[in-house]
């Protein structure tokens, strides 16, 4: 699996430092039970548990869960990590106060599915953030998949999210660098919606 041989090393390909994204908007977030989508390596899981939210995580690779569990041990926090694919992984309804997505490239398909248990998952009031590399993001090449259908736009989120009222979508230009993977000039989708 490809995740896997990518965590596998020591290295932290990411980094060991939240998404700029979710720091900047942490003031705006619901405290409680956070849920982690496609975690990776634990920086994101890590740092909200620093910040005092309830936080669990999922992702498919084994290796980035226990490199997450290592992180949250070397903080002091805890973080209830799990593997788990989000082709087939169920969001509870009416139990996260707040869920996040940084950099969760999957299928339409399967992103469609997943915004869909997205909505039905965040109680009153919860919220949902997400950061993901939009279909220009592939002329920069400073990271991200290789297949642009994997990359949401504003206008497809808009529509995958029908029934939150956004707080902000938008799609910009900015420097990322986290790790070594995902370093330099890069076209996102930043996205704040809010359960109503």
């Amino acid at each position: 699996m490809m995740w896997n041989e990518r965590f596998g090393s020591a290295e932290y390909v990411y980094g060991f430092e939240p998404n700029d994204f979710l720091r900047e908007q942490a003031m705006a977030l619901p405290r409680g039970k956070v849920l982690s989508l496609a975690e990776g390596e634990g920086r994101n899981a890590v740092w909200l548990g620093t910040q005092g939210f309830d936080v669990w995580s999922v992702d498919s690779s084994s290796a980035g869960v226990a490199k997450t569990l290592k992180l949250a041990e070397s903080r002091g926090v805890t973080v209830h990590a799990t593997v788990g694919d989000l082709a087939d992984h169920v969001i509870e309804p009416a139990t996260w106060d707040v869920i996040v997505s940084i950099f969760a490239h999957t299928p339409p398909l399967i992103r469609r599915r997943i915004h869909q248990q997205v909505v039905k998952g965040l109680r009153r009031g919860g919220v949902y953030l997400l950061e993901a590399y939009t279909p220009a993001q592939i002329a920069f090449g400073t990271g991200g998949p290789k297949d642009p259908s994997l990359m949401p736009t504003a206008e497809l989120l808009a529509d995958e999210l029908s029934g939150l009222q956004f707080d902000r979508l938008e799609e910009v230009t900015r420097e990322v660098v986290e790790g070594s993977l995902h370093t330099g000039q890069a076209s996102v989708v930043q996205l704040i919606a809010r359960a109503l």
